[in-house]
């Protein structure tokens, strides 16, 4: 049986019977689509979609798989005792995955599904959410980043929320020695401090760095609220 016809689980429409090149022209389609709709946007998508893979990797090691399912849509997915997830609150007959592979699949968009092969290969489709969400961060004061420097004020100013070395690494897309030195000087200066939850070890602002941060963002809105006015 024809590819095509394998692919469509029937018959072929007679627009691609006809079509010369048919395998050239949809490799045509495809890479245009990666070239103007997905590649100038992915080093900002694939940045969100490691952090948040390292955040749901370190809430499993931390609380299990109740706490890594907790709101990861599509539905509310939860879970049902003995290892058995429920991704939705339809009356669906049970699907058992005994002995597949189970992949949990984040996307950018604010969507998602389940998809399945056999019983072999499950997947759950979800969007990343919360801090992981916004790769772009908060804004760093320029007066901040002329004191500490950007790439440091940079990694100062998203520890409002608890972050791991890994994390950050992937929210700013510096390298992971890089924003272990920062850490190291924002620790010794007192701005940041460091905790261990689980395996995981979580910096976050000391009551110093959140003055300071908070302080440079009041002095920020300040100068552009004046310029406004001018």
């Amino acid at each position: 049986m024809p590819q095509p016809a394998v692919a469509l689980g029937g018959p072929v429409p007679e627009p691609l019977r006809s079509a010369r090149d048919l395998p050239g022209r949809m490799a045509g389609v495809l890479t245009w689509v990666w070239e103007e709709t997905v590649l100038p946007e992915w080093p900002r998508r694939r940045r969100i979609l490691g952090a948040d893979a390292v955040a749901r990797t370190a809430r499993l090691g931390r609380a299990g798989w109740a706490a890594a399912l907790d709101e990861l849509p599509p539905g509310r997915m939860r879970r049902l005792g003995d290892g058995r997830p429920r991704v939705n609150a339809r009356p669906y007959p049970p699907r058992p995955t005994d002995g597949g592979r189970l992949l949990f699949v984040p996307v950018t968009p604010a969507t998602g599904w389940v998809s399945w092969e056999g019983v072999e290969r499950f997947a759950v489709v979800y969007p990343c959410a919360g801090v992981l969400a916004d790769a772009s961060g908060p804004v760093v004061p320029r007066a901040l980043g002329a004191l500490l420097g950007p790439a440091r004020a940079d990694v100062l100013v998203r520890l409002e929320n608890p972050l791991s070395t890994s994390q950050l690494v992937a929210l700013t897309g510096q390298g992971l020695g890089s924003v272990g030195r920062h850490l190291k000087v924002l620790r010794e200066a007192g701005l940041v401090r460091r905790g261990r939850a689980g395996r995981s070890v979580l910096y976050a602002w000391t009551e110093a760095g959140a003055v300071l941060v908070r302080a440079r963002c009041i002095q920020a809105q300040d100068v552009r609220a004046r310029g406004a006015g001018t």
